[in-house]
């Protein structure tokens, strides 16, 4: 799953970059609104944590710029902690969830998973397929109880077909959600993961759809 902050101050915006990178998600970051309406315009991301007070473009500008634009990724906004106006602007913009300054990392993490969970229709922080579950809460994979060793790309791939269920993603698409922009992307190397992770999974979950890409999906 990939990830775009759009947060001006180097510090945090370090401080989130690491996290997010440390709970699995690819992460893009722009320290201003004309960037980041530009990338979250081109980019298919999976969730913005999108500051409101940037340079050059403030981020209810950028918002209403995506939902003008039919861009429906799910946002968090940042807002100060006075700033109540801010939320109320945000969410009338088209946020789907806001977060005050300071706060603590495990909370917007846990506002990130629940976003991009309902964006694919998913109420439980635990994804199951058959004896595969995924829990996004700790970026755990287990097949019938048993804990999956995984690389951080290999459950980038599995996490984003989890969320995806049953849908026929490509493999454009797993590069382009499992990679940041700034990452050297070979679309060949999707399926050395793809076999990897079929070593590992019962036979049958990951079915190739010939000429369209991959399905995950319970076995008949």
């Amino acid at each position: 799953m990939r990830i775009l902050i759009v947060e001006d101050e180097p510090t945090l915006r370090t401080q989130l970059a690491e996290a997010l990178g440390a709970a699995g998600y690819a992460v893009d970051v722009a320290d201003n609104g004309v960037d980041a309406h530009y990338m979250g315009d081109t980019e298919p991301y999976d969730a913005v944590v999108l500051d409101l007070g940037l340079p050059q473009m403030d981020g209810i500008t950028v918002l209403r710029k995506w939902r003008a634009a039919g861009r429906g990724i799910p946002v968090l906004i940042l807002t100060a902690r006075d700033g109540w106006h801010e939320k109320v602007a945000g969410i009338d913009a088209g946020a789907d969830d806001y977060l005050t300054k300071p706060f603590h990392m495990e909370e917007l993490l846990a506002r990130l998973r629940a976003l991009i969970r309902r964006a694919g229709g998913h109420a439980s922080p635990e994804l199951v397929c058959g004896p595969l579950t995924l829990d996004t809460r700790n970026s755990r994979a287990t097949v019938a109880g048993q804990m999956l060793t995984l690389t951080s790309h290999e459950y980038r791939v599995l996490a984003y077909l989890m969320h995806h269920r049953d849908e026929v993603v490509s493999r454009g698409s797993l590069v382009e959600h499992i990679y940041a922009q700034d990452f050297d992307r070979d679309s060949n190397t999707v399926e050395v993961f793809i076999a990897r992770l079929r070593k590992k999974l019962p036979p049958g979950l990951i079915e190739t759809v010939r000429g369209l890409g991959y399905r995950l999906s319970s076995p008949s």
